[in-house]
């Protein structure tokens, strides 16, 4: 069972996501440039936004500091372990094999233990390898000698329980620790804009307030890359899979009504006080699948095109329901269930695909249908 996610969303002059120039991202896609935005900055938004939708012991950081996380937790229950905690944690995180050194980054973080790379560890975790670690230390375990192979079973526990919602969602690798690598249950595609787009450049200038007043001229210049779009963004939810790894369908009820919920209201904050782009989706459609996602990213392959009267968001949403009523006739893929909102008057082309409701409603009648399809699986 798949959850499908279809945004049509109206971004004016912004730069959410950036290249390596400090330009925003871009993509060719049918022969034409169009704006891009990059999965991993919406999914970082997602996750950004999970807090406010679900607990937070059900979810997780991804840092290179997690020696330090871990050291807090054991101070936090023993605080008698003071001195100990720092060492206790690097013998319990290194007993997954991933490697531990000192940071070479600026700042506080300077000289700190830390792992070669961003791991993704949830706060469940974070708090049993502490439990883990300190019974070690109450056995008399030698912290500083190396992890026994039942030590290393042991850890391994932790991570083979029941997931953070976000990792399961998201995933996680460990490329010292393959063996403790999450699938992801959900994938989100790049945005692309359904028009074509051209590069602007904002110049400006910075003025000295105290400058003395022979001192007309400007105290700083510089430009800053730009484009205004209408973005197609997809994603989609593999529920079964991430069932089996909360390992209980209220929780995943839960978890994929707020990647719904978190995908359809996030924003990347890239320039976001420069522009004050934060939108929400001028029209979004979700669909309940029983055999495959079906990404109709080709609705847009021919770029929407400025038409008087009628703007580039609302010829979107209709072209985006008459690919998706082409896709049921031609290859049969019926939905279970669909519902569409717009952020104007409803779109015919929609409302032939899908039931129109507001959010509120697409909320409360998602977790009843997932709730009823769980129960029956």
């Amino acid at each position: 069972m798949f959850i499908d996610l279809y945004d049509l969303q109206n971004v004016p002059p912004s730069n959410i996501n950036r290249d390596d120039t400090g330009s925003p991202k871009v993509a060719r896609y049918g022969g034409v440039l169009r704006s891009r935005v990059s999965s991993q900055a919406w999914k970082r938004a997602m996750r950004e936004m999970f807090p406010s939708l679900l607990d937070s012991s059900r979810l997780g950081v991804r840092t290179k500091n997690a020696v330090s996380l871990i050291r807090d937790s054991i101070i936090a229950k023993r605080p008698d372990l003071i001195e100990d905690a720092e060492t206790l944690a690097k013998c319990a995180l290194s007993a997954t094999g991933v490697n531990i050194k000192e940071s070479d980054r600026a700042g506080k973080d300077k000289g700190t233990l830390s792992t070669d790379y961003l791991i993704f560890i949830a706060h469940r975790e974070i708090a049993q390898l502490a439990d883990v670690a300190i019974t070690w230390q109450d056995a008399g375990v030698d912290a500083a000698s190396k992890p026994t192979a039942a030590m290393k079973k042991e850890i391994d526990a932790v991570f083979h329980g029941v997931q953070a919602v976000d990792i399961a969602l998201f995933g996680r690798m460990l490329a010292d620790a393959p063996d403790l690598n999450t699938d992801a249950s959900a994938q989100v595609a790049h945005a692309i804009s359904v028009d074509q787009i051209t590069p602007e450049y904002d110049y400006f200038t910075a003025v000295d307030d105290c400058a003395s007043d022979d001192n007309a001229g400007a105290a700083m210049l510089d430009t800053v890359g730009f484009n205004s779009s209408t973005l197609y963004r997809y994603a989609t939810l593999n529920v079964n899979a991430l069932h089996d790894q909360l390992q209980d369908a209220a929780a995943t009820v839960e978890g994929a009504a707020a990647f719904v919920e978190a995908f359809i209201r996030s924003m990347p904050t890239g320039k976001q006080n420069t522009f004050a782009n934060r939108t929400l989706p001028t029209a979004c459609v979700v669909m309940i699948r029983d055999d495959q996602p079906i990404n109709v990213v080709d609705a847009f392959e021919d770029p929407v095109r400025p038409q008087e009267g009628t703007s580039i968001s609302r010829q979107a949403a209709a072209r985006l329901g008459r690919k998706l009523a082409y896709v049921q006739s031609a290859y049969g893929e019926q939905p279970r269930q669909a519902w569409n909102i717009t952020a104007d008057e409803p779109v015919p082309e929609l409302d032939a695909v899908s039931v129109h409701v507001s959010f509120p409603e697409l909320k409360a009648e998602l977790k009843t249908a997932l709730t009823q399809a769980l129960s029956k699986e």
